[in-house]
Formats: structure tokens, sequence, C-alpha cells
């Protein structure tokens, strides 16, 4: 049995090299693969980060642009102060504006529903009136309290 053991382990050991010689073989074999792959995996690398540097500047006009509009907007808000116009009805005409032409599609403005509120016009929940059933009260200050 000990004899049948040990050939058994034999044969799986040289079953196992030349799967590892072919594997080296296949190694000797794929360097032009390899270095295929490198430089593609490099294209890919570059594509993005071109991607990247697009969006980025995209990014930085788009900033430009809304600096460029807040300094109008301060501009308009201190000449209408300077005039003696009320700034804030001037500022939300212009941000209306900029809204409107921002937007091209047609905005239907939408109206508020008459909402009823959620608690009584009598609430308030100092008093201890017209809350609910529960009142809480404080206990009697004194020495008898346990402790």
């Amino acid at each position: 049995v000990a004899i049948y053991l040990l050939i058994q382990k034999l044969s799986q050991s040289l079953a196992g090299r030349p799967s590892s010689r072919a594997r080296a073989a296949d190694a000797a074999v794929e360097p032009e693969a390899v270095v295929r792959r490198q430089e593609a995996l490099a294209a890919a690398r570059l594509r993005m980060q071109e991607q990247l540097n697009a969006q980025a500047e995209r990014y930085k006009e788009k900033q430009k642009q809304l600096e460029e509009e807040k300094r109008r907007q301060k501009i308009a808000m201190w000449e209408s102060m300077q005039e003696g116009k009320s700034y804030k009805g001037n500022l939300k005409l212009n941000q209306q504006e900029v809204e409107s032409g921002a937007s091209t599609s047609s905005a239907v403005p939408k109206s508020k529903p008459n909402k009823k509120p959620l608690r009584g016009g009598g609430y308030n929940p100092l008093s201890g009136e017209g809350g609910g059933t529960c009142s809480w009260r404080p206990g009697r200050r004194g020495p008898s309290a346990g402790g």
C-alpha cells in the first residue's frame, strides 16, 4: 500500500512538471501580447485623461461665466443703490430674466393650492391650551423629593 501511494505521488508530480514547462513556453511567446496589452492600456489612459482635461476646461469656463454674472449683478445692485432705488427688487428682476433666458421651454408657474394649517390657530405649546389631551406640569418642589 505504501509503495502504491508513493507511485501515485511521483506520477502526480511528474504530471505537474510538463504543465509548468508549457506555461514557461507560453510566457516566452507572450511578450508581444503583453506589450500590445500595455500599449492599449496606455492609450486608454491617455484618452481618459484627455476627456478629464476637457471636462475640467468646460467647468472652468462655466465658473468664469457664473463669476462674471455675479459681478454684473453686484454692479447693477450698486448702481441702483446709488440712484436710490430698491436694489432687492432689481435683483429679483435680474434673476427672473436670467432664469427665463436660461430655460428655453415654456415654463408655467405653479400656483400654490390653498393649504389649511396643520394645527388650529389657537395652538400655543407654552400655554398648555388648545394642544391635545395630554398636559404636563412640573411637580412640587420641596425637600421630600425621593432620591
